[in-house]
């Protein structure tokens, strides 16, 4: 699956309309690769999946 970030840009971490391929889904929340290179898990809330 593929998300889009719809929150703020955060230096280092995730970028407003970045598209990050979801690793793995953990108790509801997004496993991705952060921008610094690091999996980071993130509320789903904040993203728009562009693709299944």
């Amino acid at each position: 699956m593929k998300v889009k970030w719809n929150g703020k840009t955060k230096f280092l971490v995730v970028t407003r309309d970045k598209i990050y391929p979801v690793l793995a889904v953990e108790n509801g929340w997004y496993r991705i690769i952060d921008d610094s290179g690091e999996e980071y898990l993130c509320p789903p809330e904040v993203f728009e999946i562009v693709e299944q």
